[in-house]
């Protein structure tokens, strides 16, 4: 299968220029003005951008948490990714109790065999550091193409910090990145009973019992392991200006304090919580939404370079039926997360680059090249001659409106309903096999079901 898209403007991470892009197979083989390749398939690109792939790096699919599971399983999540541009995931792999690191990634790709329709990629979260599983990094870093660790500050499956520093260490050794979820336990454990004992039990309290200071805590107390051990750390789903104040300042320092945040903590306010009718469970993730001042705070993060990475942290689940299961009363058990992989790319664009918050080559550097490189998918994230054919061939004029109707993640609702989106993907590309296209009205999966696979990235090699 071949494909010669004509006409486009190519948008890399730090230029622009119109060119002809030619796929042949799975790579991109050609690049160049007035291509005349012959192909099974000629794209009309004029008047649009041609954009690697979104690469989303923080997915929660088929998850089991807090009682039911994430709704988005690898076929309906990718499906949903694929319609929104993301033609590779990094989806988070949780260790049981017992499991080798090795264990727990053949058990999620077992999940995943035969459903993915983009291909994939996983981190694995130590949830039981035994010695031997402190050992067996190396092998995942070097052996099983998994080089990220995933560890939690919080919940009842957290690491204390000498785990902390050991992981750090043997990362350091081999080309390891260790991604944090840093927040402080204990202030919130605190918070949580205060409110309890105060009958504060509404969905915006969850916000209340996880405050700012509690990120900008664990933020501050994990750079200090990174600089002790001369490591790298990279804190997911950065939320507050507080947090990511103590990210400038370590980095301001030399210590490889690295971030990702989420359209959720760049658009949405803790007003949301406050909606009528437990609507406000709807936003409850953790961390929560933050402040209008945070929002700002993190697209300016995003401008200077503090902030390399935009993600999602989609883990979904049904409004009706499972975020009011046993949380109707008691905003403590209201399964925490939200879907979003589907609107990364449009969001980041509408709200980025048409609004004028960040430039076409930051989005792509933000959403794929810089994504690609931070987490080592070496094929990934970038219209270039070798590289595989994840192609975008994206509108920047056409108008959508978000609303859940017309989304395929597997759940209820969008916490961005009603959202105009100025650009939108017209044809999306998964190693050259089209996976999704405009209907006119809204994106269609014309993929092919199983075709995505897993791949295995590189050690990191440092911004």
């Amino acid at each position: 299968m071949s494909v010669l898209i004509k006409g486009g403007l190519i948008v890399t991470s730090t230029g622009r220029y119109p060119a002809d892009v030619f796929a042949d197979g799975d790579k991109i083989k050609a690049i160049g003005t007035d291509l005349d390749n012959p192909a099974d398939e000629v794209i009309d690109a004029t008047g649009m951008y041609v954009l690697p792939g979104a690469i989303d790096p923080h997915t929660h699919l088929s998850m089991p948490f807090m009682g039911t599971y994430a709704q988005d399983d690898y076929q309906t999540g990718t499906i949903a990714g694929a319609c929104g541009g993301v033609t590779t995931v990094v989806d988070f792999d949780l260790q049981q109790k017992g499991e080798s690191l090795l264990e727990a990634i053949e058990r999620k790709k077992s999940w995943a065999e035969g459903k993915t329709v983009v291909d994939y990629s996983l981190h694995p979260a130590v949830m039981d550091p035994r010695p031997e599983v402190i050992a067996e990094v190396k092998k995942a870093i070097l052996d099983y193409g998994t080089p990220s660790f995933k560890i939690f500050m919080v919940y009842d499956f957290r690491v204390d910090d000498a785990t902390m520093i050991k992981l750090l260490e043997e990362t350091k050794k081999y080309g390891g990145l260790v991604q944090v979820h840093a927040e402080n336990v204990h202030m919130i454990d605190h918070l949580n009973e205060v409110l309890a004992a105060e009958g504060k039990l509404e969905p915006y309290y969850h916000a209340v019992s996880r405050p700012n200071i509690a990120e900008e805590e664990a933020i501050a107390r994990a750079a200090k392991m990174v600089e002790i051990t001369g490591s790298r750390i990279y804190i997911v789903h950065l939320s507050s200006k507080e947090g990511l104040f103590k990210v400038k300042e370590a980095r301001d320092h030399g210590i490889d304090v690295y971030a990702e945040t989420c359209p959720q903590y760049l658009l949405l306010d803790e007003e949301r919580y406050k909606e009528p009718d437990f609507n406000g469970a709807k936003y409850v993730m953790s961390p929560p939404l933050r402040t209008k001042e945070s929002n700002e705070a993190l697209w300016t993060g995003i401008n200077s370079g503090d902030l390399q990475v935009l993600a999602t942290d989609h883990c979904p689940f049904d409004f009706n039926g499972k975020k009011d299961m046993f949380g109707k009363d008691d905003y403590r058990k209201i399964p925490n997360g939200a879907p979003g992989i589907e609107t990364l790319l449009m969001l980041a664009h509408s709200e980025g680059v048409a609004k004028g918050r960040i430039s076409l080559e930051r989005m792509v550097d933000i959403v794929s090249t810089g994504t690609a490189r931070m987490f080592g998918l070496k094929d990934k994230g970038a219209v270039q001659v070798g590289k595989d054919a994840d192609l975008v061939v994206f509108d920047p004029n056409q108008k959508f409106t978000i609303t859940q109707s017309k989304l395929h993640m597997n759940v209820d609702y969008t916490p961005f309903e009603g959202t105009e989106i100025t650009g939108m993907p017209s044809v999306v590309f998964s190693r050259g096999k089209r996976v999704a296209q405009w209907n006119g009205e809204q994106m269609d999966f014309v993929g092919e079901v199983g075709r995505g696979r897993f791949v295995k990235r590189e050690p990191f090699e440092g911004f």
